[in-house]
């Protein structure tokens, strides 16, 4: 029979590294981690976050949302996001895609679908119509429409509102965000602040 002393020294010994580890990997790094982010980035540490005039919250620069009635449909007087897949969309606890394949023909006949309810809704020919408002995000969750998109719903935003098209033209271009890195990804616009600042401006 093995003498107990060495097996409680190294129980001991173990539980002791355990302990030492879960302060440090558990709770220290974790408060300087967080003590780092509200002290340098506050704004991105907390999500982003978006508010009206009154302070209250409606929504974060992170995640998009949609712009629609009760029904579903899209309301004119306000910029639309891109497709989401995600729940009922842009349901943050249901992110993903659609995960159709190219060549499905579910996906085909969804895309076909919102060209045509699109181009109707805009007033355009469905071959203006962007692919990024055609097709849902990985996520289900994209904040973010491309400018040609933006610009593409500024003239029914206009009309919609009353407002010259000419501001709401300069307000989308104003809006714009650069490539990431300056060559990542293309131009776009995120659609939750282009309708905070166009209710402003209204």
């Amino acid at each position: 029979m093995r003498p107990l002393r060495p097996w409680l020294r190294s129980l001991g010994t173990s539980l002791r590294a355990l302990l030492v580890l879960t302060l440090l990997t558990g709770v220290l790094y974790t408060a300087a981690v967080l003590g780092l982010g509200q002290a340098l980035l506050p704004a991105a540490a907390n999500g982003s976050l978006l508010r009206d005039d009154a302070g209250d919250v409606i929504g974060s620069r992170l995640l998009g949302q949609s712009f629609t009635d009760a029904e579903g449909a899209p309301l004119p007087e306000w910029f639309q996001s891109r497709p989401s897949a995600a729940g009922d969309g842009y349901d943050g606890g249901a992110s993903s895609g659609s995960n159709l394949g190219p060549e499905n023909p579910d996906l085909i006949a969804a895309i076909e679908q919102r060209r045509a309810d699109i181009a109707a809704f805009e007033g355009v020919d469905p071959s203006e119509v962007p692919v990024d408002a055609l097709t849902t995000s990985a996520s289900g969750l994209d904040p973010h429409i491309s400018a040609a998109y933006a610009l593409l719903q500024a003239p029914r935003v206009a009309e919609a509102r009353d407002l010259d098209p000419e501001r709401v033209v300069a307000l989308v271009e104003s809006m714009i965000e650069p490539r990431a890195l300056g060559f990542i990804g293309q131009e776009r616009v995120t659609v939750v602040s282009l309708n905070l600042a166009l209710e402003q401006l209204d």
